[in-house]
């Protein structure tokens, strides 16, 4: 079982992130895991820096902490040909520490290049292609590619790393976890649901099965849900809304509605370690091995300290 720590990065620049990252090696975490968004969720996040940066930071000043995209979406803000190239290099940098986190992606950070946001029909065919495509170029040599939606042209990744990334593939459904066994080789969820586990293993699947946990630690629940509910009560609106809506402003409203008690619900919150371990049990039993701790408390060292202090060896 590995642990990782979830890099906000809607909510904290670029250094202080790098920063994070550090002492989540130094706290004894395993990897950290990084969104890769345009935009924040709410504009009282602040933040929303270049993912592939920052990750590059935190491999040089970095020795075995493990690196991942939480996740992105490689069909219209960016061509896979691009993610094909920066995984390979980033992974190179790292010294094979690096998983490339595969989604369908979010109207939130894809509309900005104007080529609208595809239909949920439209954004699978197009991350099939896409992933087509990437193993294709991971393959070596020139290659080239006509598909429905995506097209490649005489390309070719010339720094390929001696050992591929792994292909952490979104799934919130039956068809992404077969399309994560079939072109991916790991499994990332946001729920611990264990049909998504078993969908994955009967297609095939046999690499890493990545979930994430919502948490929020501060020295009372009180102060843990009053934080997450201010900065992050997006997260209870659902997938539906979340990948559908385009800027921060809409998510404000979407969830206007969201009350501290439903954060109390769905997060595990405060100082003891009791709610988090059975949050973390509850995704163990659904089969995943790679549980990322996504932490909404207002303090970010607090939690760390937390995590090597009290929680690890509960964990």
């Amino acid at each position: 079982m590995k642990f990782g720590y979830k890099l906000a990065a809607e909510a904290f620049g670029p250094k202080e992130l790098i920063r994070q990252a550090i002492r989540a090696e130094q706290a004894g975490f395993d990897f950290v895991e990084i969104s890769d968004h345009y935009h924040p969720w709410l504009d009282v996040q602040g933040h929303s820096p270049f993912a592939w940066n920052v990750l590059s930071a935190i491999a040089v000043q970095t020795d075995r902490l493990g690196l991942a995209t939480g996740v992105t979406c490689p069909t219209v803000r960016y061509h896979p040909a691009i993610i094909a190239q920066a995984a390979a290099t980033l992974a190179i940098i790292s010294d094979d520490r690096f998983t490339l986190g595969i989604g369908a992606g979010e109207r939130l950070n894809e509309h900005v290049v104007g080529q609208g946001f595809p239909s949920v029909r439209g954004r699978h065919e197009r991350l099939v292609e896409a992933l087509d495509i990437i193993n294709l170029l991971w393959q070596g040599g020139y290659q080239s590619y006509e598909g429905k939606h995506l097209q490649l042209e005489d390309a070719q990744v010339f720094d390929l790393p001696s050992k591929l990334p792994v292909i952490a593939v979104a799934a919130g459904g039956k068809q992404a976890a077969e399309l994560a066994a079939t072109h991916g080789t790991g499994l990332f969820a946001t729920e611990p649901r264990a049909d998504l586990v078993e969908t994955f293993a009967g297609a095939g699947g046999s690499g890493p099965k990545y979930a994430e946990a919502s948490v929020a630690w501060a020295p009372s629940k009180e102060a843990a849900v009053k934080a997450a509910h201010e900065t992050t009560r997006w997260a209870v609106t659902g997938w539906k809304v979340m990948s559908e809506l385009p800027n921060p402003v809409n998510f404000e409203a979407a969830s206007a509605t969201v009350r501290p008690e439903d954060i109390a619900e769905q997060f595990a919150v405060g100082p003891d370690p009791e709610p988090y371990v059975k949050m973390v049990g509850e995704y163990k039993d659904a089969g995943y091995d790679h549980i990322v701790l996504m932490n909404a408390g207002p303090d970010p060292d607090g939690f760390l300290d937390f995590y090597a202090k009290e929680l690890k060896g509960h964990l």
